[in-house]
């Protein structure tokens, strides 16, 4: 029996939620290091740039198809389509792609609750920096350790997902979200004490060209799609759950500004500690886990702001997590009549273990030919095609169908309902045909190796 579909109870919970799904390690985690391998302030200034003019944009298409068809990724598509029987394999995409970055994100996000634990016990004390650094690589080779956090961030996310949307993901969203920006800022206002403070605000702020490269833009520009998790049908998904009375244009605005705030706040709270003690800020994705704990540990107060910083990452993680396996749920319920229970059961236990190979990738006890035939563990090897295949892919086809398979006339007044930003429709339009499909092919390109900006604009 089909099941009615729930909506979201208030716009507020539509906001927490959505924005708890574009925050995640892609704000906080992968931006700063990022920024700091680009140069700083001519990379943050294109990736605002790039968030306005494109990921903006192709946010909205993603909640409006959502709204448009009430369905999740595969149905949405297949119905809006005009009968063709094609357009539902970019649904499944979007499922395959969540589930396979939902098993590995669980995996790093088990490492945040690890790092968690770790600082309530003070694990800095007494430790030299190289000593802190190892417990990383470590924990990294520790494949029971990396396993149980695994589970037990996986059953955290099964948790509310089961409950469904308003008593599941949207009542939780409220609480995590708020607590999210409420540790954001406190650390933020921490960071404004620090005397490394000024120069960081030096260097994400003010612009310096000289220091961006070709494909520094074009990493910017990916930035400005991963930090609003397009690409993946869970945005889509979301919108699915939207009245129709709900204003999709100032959403995607409210949800862009929030992302970008997150990511600001996020690199002017890490880069001040990075500067205070003289270290290099393109300190890569060993940011996180192995740089900061070596600095906290000279600040006052190691414990308190140690545990604080991490469980922010936690909090930020399950929001994300949350929306991705919501995307496989709801595909699940609707294209096979699942229960809920079903669906988040299955789901969840599929995703957990498929994130097994992932937290054993650095003990060697499983697939242990794999680096020597594919050139990195399974960690690296799942990361990187949906990072450089399925994700770009997946958001270049959804402009596609926003722009030319679905009828203009009914995007006008899908687009329209519940505004007051009707007059923005024409310069949303133009952009989603025009230049956000040009931009993000260009992007599938450069991470495919067929291109190298760098390279062409190199004398």
């Amino acid at each position: 029996m089909k099941q009615q579909r729930e909506h979201w109870g208030t716009r507020l919970g539509f906001i927490m939620a959505t924005a708890g799904s574009a925050i995640g390690l892609g704000s906080l985690w992968r931006f700063p290091y990022v920024t700091g391998q680009n140069g700083g302030g001519a990379f943050v200034m294109l990736y605002l740039f790039f968030t306005l003019i494109i990921g903006i944009p192709v946010f909205i298409s993603e909640l409006l198809i959502g709204r448009a068809s009430q369905k999740s990724a595969v149905l949405a598509y297949n119905d809006l389509s005009h009968g063709s029987t094609h357009w539902k394999l970019l649904g499944w995409l979007n499922l395959i792609t969540s589930f396979i970055i939902l098993s590995y994100y669980s995996v790093v996000s088990g490492w945040t609750l690890n790092y968690t634990v770790m600082s309530l016990n003070n694990f800095t004390a007494n430790k030299t920096p190289e000593q802190i650094r190892n417990i990383f690589e470590i924990l990294f080779k520790s494949g029971d350790i990396s396993v149980f956090w695994h589970f037990i961030f996986m059953t955290m996310t099964v948790g509310v997902v089961f409950c469904g949307i308003r008593k599941g993901i949207e009542y939780w969203s409220k609480i995590l979200t708020p607590a999210l920006f409420t540790i954001l800022i406190g650390l933020f206002i921490y960071s404004t004490t620090l005397p490394g403070f000024p120069a960081a605000v030096k260097f994400i702020l003010y612009p310096d060209f000289s220091k961006l490269t070709a494909s520094g833009v074009l990493t910017a520009l990916g930035m400005s799609l991963f930090t609003l998790s397009v690409g993946l049908g869970i945005i889509l998904t979301y919108g699915s759950y939207m009245k129709n009375s709900d204003d999709i244009p100032k959403t995607g605005l409210i949800i862009g500004s929030v992302s970008v705030l997150v990511s600001l706040f996020s690199a002017l709270m890490i880069f001040p500690i990075v500067f205070t003690f003289g270290f290099k800020p393109e300190a890569g994705p060993g940011l996180v886990f192995q740089t900061l704990p070596v600095l906290f540990s000279k600040l006052p107060g190691t414990i308190l702001l140690s545990t604080t910083f991490f469980i922010l990452f936690v909090f930020a993680t399950l929001t994300s997590a949350i929306s991705l396996l919501e995307i496989i749920v709801a595909n699940l319920i609707e294209v096979f009549e699942w229960t809920r229970t079903k669906a988040v059961l299955i789901a969840g236990l599929l995703a957990f273990l498929l994130g097994i190979p992932t937290a054993l990738s650095g003990s060697g006890t499983l697939f242990k030919n794999w680096k020597a035939i594919f050139g990195g563990d399974f960690f690296d090897t799942v990361n990187n095609i949906t990072a450089t295949w399925f994700m770009p892919i997946s958001a270049f086809l959804t402009v596609i169908f926003i722009s030319f398979i679905m009828k203009k006339n009914f995007s006008e007044q899908e687009f329209s309902k519940g505004t007051t930003l009707q007059k923005t429709m024409h310069i949303w339009f133009f952009l989603v045909r025009y230049v956000a499909p040009i931009a993000i092919f260009i992007i599938i390109l450069q991470e495919t190796g067929v291109i190298n900006l760098s390279k062409l604009f190199t004398k």
